[in-house]
């Protein structure tokens, strides 16, 4: 696949999948549009600058891998999936249609070019960590790349892989925490104070890297700091915003998982215009 390191290029494409996501919802009456806003520039920097991998042969052997373990906000990753020719653009606005391949979460039946069906909260890591141990004891060279929401890291699954992926030394994969601070009922702080993140991850042999999610150059540097890194696994802890680029979503609990009317829709494509 045919990258582009150049940040203002990422940063249109961001800016062209958040209106993607918004379309989606909408048509869809349902769905998670606030972390899918918040997961964009991480994505889209994954898919169109680092990892490896090739829309014409979705299962090459060596191909970098990426789980969205917080399924629910598949939006992004199809919008993103379809801009690279996985799947069709065409179909996008049949989310959570009954028989479409882009179902309200993420599932291999519907479309093959996934790597895992996922959705169901704190099982992302575990998956990825046995992929990455797979590529190890093969001797091949693909990372796995685990994206995880703040509220899902909650569950005690996560950390049994974290456990895991330290203790075993797992340098080819790299958890992304979508540290947007709000969960289903309301803020991360309130509910089951995560605090202090990086220091937990430390603690079980990860490496901590502290990044602004909506900063490309940034998560470029993270990335080429989380591939520089050997003898132990990576975790972003990535701060983003929930709802990002749409004024009425950002921060704002409700749009966890409500789908824009058709009048919030015009005013959110306005402001991404």
């Amino acid at each position: 696949m045919q990258t582009t390191s150049n940040v203002d290029q990422l940063a249109a494409l961001s800016k062209s999948m958040r209106r993607e996501v918004i379309e989606m919802i909408t048509a869809a009456k349902s769905g998670h549009p606030g972390g899918s806003l918040s997961a964009v520039e991480i994505i889209v920097t994954l898919f169109f600058d680092v990892m490896r991998h090739d829309p014409s042969n979705p299962k090459w052997k060596d191909r970098d891998r990426f789980i969205l373990s917080k399924g629910h906000c598949c939006p992004i990753l199809y919008a993103v999936m379809a801009e690279c020719g996985y799947c069709p653009k065409d179909q996008l606005n049949t989310l959570r249609k009954l028989g479409s391949m882009y179902q309200g979460h993420p599932d291999v039946r519907f479309l093959p070019a996934l790597e895992a069906s996922t959705g169901s909260l704190g099982e992302g890591l575990s998956l990825g960590i046995g992929m990455s141990l797979a590529a190890r004891l093969d001797k091949g060279s693909s990372r796995t790349y685990v994206m995880l929401g703040d509220g899902e890291i909650q569950e005690g699954q996560i950390w049994e892989a974290a456990m895991f992926g330290g203790f075993h030394k797992l340098d080819n994969i790299v958890a992304i925490v979508d540290s947007n601070g709000i969960q289903l009922d309301g803020f991360v702080k309130d509910i089951l104070d995560e605090s202090p993140l990086p220091d937990k991850w430390r603690s079980f042999g990860w490496h901590a890297i502290e990044v602004d999610g909506h900063d490309i150059a940034a998560l470029q540097r993270a990335f080429a700091d989380a591939a520089a890194t050997k003898g132990q696994p990576t975790v972003l802890i990535a701060h983003t915003i929930k709802g990002k680029g749409v004024s009425f979503m950002e921060n704002n609990p409700k749009f966890h998982g409500t789908a824009p009317t058709i009048e919030e829709e015009t005013r959110a494509l306005a402001e991404l215009a």
